[in-house]
């Protein structure tokens, strides 16, 4: 069965707030814009392309750990779970979770991209016909307002993808309490944590050889001009992916390769040469380090799952 949700019973419209999102971001000092306004159609597929590039190790390992430990994580996690996902997107690595579980109950993807959700939604449920898929469109400032389908099932929350580390700490820290409210007193929650490693592994997987990645960020400037009449010279930028030792995590920026001047609804912008508009973070943590913060989110990490060469982590909260 697939029966949507929404944080009101209808469709929300996540995107609302990008025409002030971008006035905003772009009247500060430091322009930055919302890693979330990354991912339209054109955005989820180009990531999708990157999740598959040689560079990118985060998505290969961690699938990886789901199947090779699929045993593990069905004996972990509760039976007849209903299984709650964070930022869905396209839900391929959702499968391997369903099939290492035992005889789960229900799927609730929640995901900002209509898209992304809906095909992966239908798809799950034809692929999981005892499985009730219920899709909530809606980002992550929706959880509060949000509320799950009643039936008794114990709750497993999944966040795959190391997309806790776009949070800043106490956005991440927020995010956490955020879920423990919603998922409830009991639930599991299972989470892909990128760790720290050398710089000559990190770098080119957010800079990729074939400009993929590249193509993935000056699509915001090509959605910004498209949704709010925007006149961005995508020529006129580069992307640019920066180590921060302090904050430990990469950072995505947009470089402006010249003074210049770009519209957005009526006002003007100016970018100086070499002024960037910083677009994502990626924080690598250490398993200490995120047992810490999951402790700062009302969580307790039980177990932790690492690959051979130490590149990523799959963590287990309650």
């Amino acid at each position: 069965m697939l029966e949507p949700l929404s944080p009101h019973g209808q469709h929300p419209a996540p995107d609302d707030d990008f025409l002030d999102a971008v006035l905003h971001g772009l009247s500060l000092r430091n322009k930055s814009l919302p890693s979330r306004f990354l991912y339209d159609a054109r955005g989820s597929d180009l990531f999708e392309h990157i999740a598959k590039l040689p560079e990118y190790y985060p998505t290969r390992t961690e699938i990886g750990l789901l199947k090779e430990r699929a045993r593990e994580f069905g004996a972990a996690l509760p039976g007849r779970a209903m299984v709650v996902e964070f930022g869905s997107g396209s839900s391929r690595k959702t499968e391997l979770l369903l099939a290492a579980l035992d005889r789960p109950a229900a799927y609730v993807p929640i995901e900002i991209s209509a898209a992304a959700l809906y095909p992966a939604a239908r798809r799950i449920a034809k692929d999981f016909p005892d499985v009730d898929v219920y899709p909530v469109l809606g980002g992550f400032h929706d959880l509060e307002r949000m509320r799950l389908p009643l039936g008794g099932s114990p709750l497993v929350g999944f966040f795959p993808g190391s997309t806790i580390g776009n949070f800043s700490r106490p956005e991440a820290v927020d995010f956490l309490l955020s879920a423990r409210r919603l998922l409830g007193p009991g639930a599991a929650f299972l989470l892909g944590v990128d760790l720290q490693k050398p710089l000559d592994i990190l770098l080119p997987a957010y800079n990729d050889a074939d400009g993929v990645t590249a193509a993935f960020n000056l699509n915001l400037l090509a959605r910004i001009n498209r949704d709010l009449e925007g006149t961005f010279d995508l020529g006129a930028f580069e992307h640019a992916a920066i180590w921060n030792e302090r904050h430990h995590r990469i950072e995505m920026h947009l470089r402006s390769l010249t003074g210049q001047c770009a519209n957005v609804a009526g006002r003007t912008f100016s970018f100086a040469a070499g002024e960037t508009i910083h677009t994502e973070n990626s924080h690598k943590y250490t398993p200490e380090g995120f047992a810490r913060l999951a402790g700062d989110g009302g969580w307790e990490v039980s177990r932790v799952f690492i690959d051979e060469k130490r590149l990523f982590s799959v963590q287990l909260l309650a």
